[in-house]
C-alpha cells in the first residue's frame, strides 16, 4: 500500500512539475523535423500500440480522493530500487481501479523508459522523449486542449498582418498630413481673399458716399442756376421794354426837331412811319407771344448740357447700385463660406488632435541609406524628388531585387486555367539571376522580333516561343519565370512595366507600337527642320515642330513639352537645343524626361477622353449601356472618327468580332449591352485617342 501511494504521489508531482512538451529538447533529429513530420511519426507510433489510446468519447470515472496519487516515482527505470518497488507494488494490487486509458498510458511509458539506453551522455534528454509522446497522446484525445497547437499556428500566421497594418497606418498618416497642408493653404488663401473683399467693400462704400454728396451739390447748384435764369429773364423783358420806349421817344423828337430831313415829300415819310409802326406793333406782338410761350424754356444748349450731365450721373448711380448689390451678395456668400470654413477648421482641429494622439511618427527615410546596396550616394540618387509613396516603391524594388538574388529556384504555379500559358509548370524552376540590364536588353530584343514581322499568335505565346528559340526548350521555362518575376517587381522601369502590362493583357501591344511610332515621327520632323543637319534647333523651330506634329495639344501641353526638353519661358530664342539628346535612353532603358512627358500626356489624354465619353452618356458606372448609345457618345465627343475606328472601339468594348458587329440602324443593336464600367475598362486597354476637335471647324 505504501508502494502504491508513493507511485501515485510520484506521478502527481511529475505531472505538476513537467514543463510544456513543445519547449523541451528531446532528440536533435526529431526537433529538426517540421510539425507535419512530427505529427505523422506520432500517429504512426500510435497505430503500433495495442490501442487503445482512444477514449471513445468519454473518460472512466476516477475517485477524487486519489488525486494525489501517481503512477511512477522519480526513479531511474533500470535501477534495483525501481525494480524492487515495482515488484512490491505488483504484490499489493490497487484497491481503487484506475481508468483504462491511464493504465495504457502508464504501460506505454514504462515500456519506453525500460527500452532507453541510459549509458549515453544524453540520458536526460532521452528520458523526456516518452513523456513528450504521452503528453501528445493526452492532448490529442482531450478536445479541450487540442486546439492549442492550432492557435499557436494561427498566431504565427497573423504576424504578417500586423506588419501590413503598420504600413496601412503609415499611408493613412501621410494622406492626413497632406490633406492638412492643403487645407491650411486653402484657409490662408480664403482669409486673404476675405480681407481683400472687405477692403473693396469699404472702398465702394466711400465712393458711394462721395457720389451721393456730389449729386446733392449738383442739385443745389441746378436750383440756384434756375432762379438766376428766371431773374435774368424778367430783367431782360424790362430792359427790352425800356429800350423800345426810348427808341420811340427819340424818333418822335427827331421828327419834330428836323422836319426837312426827309426831303420834300412828307406824305411819303408819313406813310413810311405808319408802315414802320405797324411792323413794330406786329413784331412786338410776336415778341410778346414768344415770351409768353417760351418764357419758362431754357436754352437748348444748356438743356442738352444739363441732360447729358444728368444722364451721366444716373448711369454712375445705376452702376454703383449694381456694384453695391453684387458686393453685398458676395459679402453674404463670403460670410456663409467663412462660417462653414470655421466649422471645418474646428472639425479638422479636433481630427488633428485625435490623430496626433493616436498617430505614429513619420518614418525617417535617412535610415535607409545604410541598408540599401550602394550606400548613401545611391540612396540619395534613388530618393531624389520622390514622395513617401514613391520611396516605398523604391524600397519594395530594392527588397524584391535582393530576394530575387537570394532565390535559387522558383516554385511552379501549376497548370490551372488562371495561370498564364508561359508559366504553366509543376515543380521547381531555376532562377537564372540576370542583371537588370540583361533583362532590359532581352525585352528589347523580344520587341524587335515582334515588330519585325506580323505575328498571328498571341503575345504570351510569342514570348514563350521567343525564349525557346533564344535559350532552347530546356531553359525556356526557367527564363520565363525569371523574367516574369523581374518585370513584376521593377514598376519604375519603363521597358519592364510596359512589357508586363502587355504580357498580362492590361494594355494592348498597339499602345506600345503607336507610342514608338509617334516618337519616331517626331524625331523625323525635327530632323527635317534641321536644315544644316547639325542636330540643333532654335526655340521657335522646336515649338513649330511640336505644334505641327500634335495639332490637338493645348498651349499648356506644348509648354510642358518644351520645359521637359530644357526650355522655359525665360529662355532666349537665340539658344539652341540638341534635339537628338531628347530621345536617348540609358543602359536600363530609361527615357529622357521629354519622352516620359509625352507618355504621361498620352495617358492623361486617354483618361480625359473616356471621362468625356462617360459624361456624354450621362449614366452611372454600374448601369448598362447599349451599342447604339455608346457609338453615339463617341461620335458626339469626337465627330472626326471614321466608321472603321468606331467599329474597332465597339468590338473591344463589347468583346464582339468586327465581322459580327450589327450594322448601324439594325434592330439587333439594342440587344448588345454591357456594364459601362466594364466597357470603359476594356477601352482603356487599347490605343484610344482623339482624332479631331470636339466641334468641327466651319468650312471656309
Amino acid at each position: 500500500m505504501a508502494c502504491q501511494q508513493s507511485r501515485y504521489h510520484s506521478f502527481s508531482s511529475a505531472s505538476r512539475l513537467q514543463p510544456r512538451p513543445s519547449g523541451v529538447t528531446i532528440d536533435e533529429s526529431f526537433l529538426t523535423e517540421d510539425k507535419s513530420t512530427q505529427n505523422r511519426k506520432l500517429l504512426q507510433k500510435r497505430r503500433t500500440l495495442p490501442g487503445q489510446f482512444s477514449m471513445g468519447g468519454h473518460l472512466s470515472p476516477w475517485p477524487t480522493y486519489t488525486s494525489g496519487q501517481t503512477i511512477l516515482q522519480n526513479r531511474k527505470p533500470c535501477s534495483d530500487d525501481y525494480r524492487k518497488r515495482v515488484g512490491s507494488c505488483q504484490q499489493h494490487p490497487f484497491h481503487t481501479a484506475k481508468p483504462r486509458y491511464l493504465e495504457e498510458l502508464e504501460n506505454y511509458l514504462r515500456k519506453e523508459l525500460l527500452l532507453l539506453d541510459l549509458g549515453t551522455d544524453s540520458t536526460q534528454e532521452l528520458r523526456l522523449q516518452p513523456y513528450r509522446e504521452i503528453f501528445e497522446f493526452f492532448i490529442e484525445d482531450f478536445k479541450t486542449y487540442k486546439p492549442l497547437p492550432h492557435q499557436r499556428e494561427k498566431i504565427r500566421a497573423l504576424e504578417p498582418l500586423k506588419a501590413k497594418l503598420v504600413t496601412v497606418n503609415e499611408d493613412c498618416n501621410e494622406r492626413i498630413l497632406a490633406m492638412r497642408a492643403e487645407e491650411k493653404y486653402e484657409i490662408s488663401l480664403l482669409k486673404k481673399e476675405k480681407m481683400n473683399l472687405l477692403k473693396l467693400i469699404d472702398k465702394k462704400n466711400e465712393e458711394k458716399i462721395s457720389l451721393q454728396s456730389e449729386v446733392t451739390k449738383l442739385r443745389k447748384n441746378l436750383a440756384e442756376e434756375y432762379l438766376h435764369y428766371l431773374s435774368e429773364r424778367d430783367a431782360r423783358k424790362i430792359l427790352i421794354a425800356d429800350l423800345n420806349e426810348l427808341r420811340y421817344q427819340r424818333e418822335d423828337m427827331s421828327l419834330a426837331q428836323s422836319p426837312g430831313i426827309w426831303g420834300e415829300d412828307p406824305v411819303k415819310l408819313t406813310l413810311a412811319l405808319t408802315m414802320t409802326r405797324q411792323d413794330l406793333t406786329r413784331t412786338q406782338m410776336e415778341l410778346n407771344t414768344m415770351k409768353a410761350n417760351f418764357g419758362d424754356v431754357v436754352p437748348r444748349r444748356d438743356f442738352e448740357m444739363q441732360e447729358k450731365t444728368n444722364k451721366h450721373l444716373q448711369e454712375q448711380l445705376d452702376t454703383l447700385r449694381a456694384s453695391y448689390e453684387e458686393v453685398r451678395k458676395e459679402h453674404e456668400i463670403l460670410m456663409q463660406l467663412h462660417m462653414s470654413t470655421l466649422k471645418e477648421r474646428d472639425q479638422f482641429f479636433s481630427e488633428l488632435q485625435e490623430i496626433q494622439r493616436t498617430s505614429t511618427p513619420r518614418p525617417d527615410w535617412t535610415k535607409c541609406k545604410d541598408v540599401v546596396a550602394g550606400g548613401p550616394d545611391r540612396w540619395q540618387m534613388l530618393a531624389e524628388g520622390k514622395n513617401s509613396d514613391q520611396l516605398v516603391d523604391v524600397l519594395l524594388e530594392e527588397i524584391g531585387s535582393g530576394l530575387l538574388r537570394e532565390k535559387d529556384f522558383f516554385p511552379g504555379l501549376g497548370y490551372g486555367e488562371a495561370i498564364p500559358a508561359f508559366l504553366r509548370f509543376d515543380g521547381l524552376v531555376e532562377n537564372k539571376k540576370p542583371s537588370k540590364k540583361d533583362v532590359v536588353n532581352l525585352l528589347k530584343d523580344a520587341w524587335k522580333e515582334r515588330l519585325a514581322e506580323e505575328q498571328k499568335e498571341t503575345f504570351p505565346d510569342f514570348f514563350f516561343n521567343f525564349l525557346e528559340h533564344r535559350f532552347g526548350p530546356s531553359d525556356a521555362m526557367a527564363w520565363a519565370y525569371t523574367i516574369f518575376e523581374n518585370i513584376k517587381i521593377f514598376h519604375s522601369n519603363e521597358v519592364m512595366s510596359q512589357f508586363y502590362a502587355v504580357l498580362m493583357g492590361k494594355r494592348s501591344e498597339n499602345v506600345y507600337v503607336t507610342q514608338k511610332e509617334t516618337v519616331a515621327q517626331l524625331l523625323k520632323e525635327m530632323t527635317n527642320a534641321d536644315s544644316q543637319n547639325e542636330g540643333l534647333l532654335t526655340m521657335e523651330q522646336f515649338n513649330t515642330v511640336l505644334k505641327s506634329t500634335f495639332p490637338l495639344k493645348t498651349e499648356e501641353q506644348i509648354q510642358e513639352l518644351m520645359e521637359a526638353g530644357g526650355w522655359h519661358l525665360s529662355s532666349s530664342n537665340a539658344d539652341l537645343l540638341n534635339y537628338r539628346s531628347l530621345f536617348m535612353e540609358d543602359e536600363e532603358g530609361q527615357s529622357e524626361p521629354f519622352v516620359q512627358k509625352l507618355w504621361e500626356q498620352y495617358m492623361d489624354e486617354k483618361d480625359e477622353y473616356l471621362r468625356q465619353l462617360k459624361q456624354e452618356l450621362g449614366i452611372e458606372l454600374h448601369e448598362e449601356v447599349t451599342l447604339p448609345k455608346l457609338r453615339g457618345g463617341l461620335m458626339t465627343i469626337d465627330p472626326s472618327l471614321d466608321k472603321q475606328t468606331v467599329n474597332t472601339y465597339m468590338s473591344q468594348a463589347f468583346q464582339l468580332p468586327e465581322s459580327e458587329m450589327p450594322e448601324e440602324g439594325d434592330e439587333k443593336e439594342e440587344a448588345v449591352v454591357e456594364i459601362l464600367q466594364t466597357a470603359l475598362e476594356r477601352l482603356q486597354v487599347i490605343d484610344i485617342r482623339r482624332v479631331g476637335p470636339r466641334e468641327p471647324e466651319p468650312a471656309s
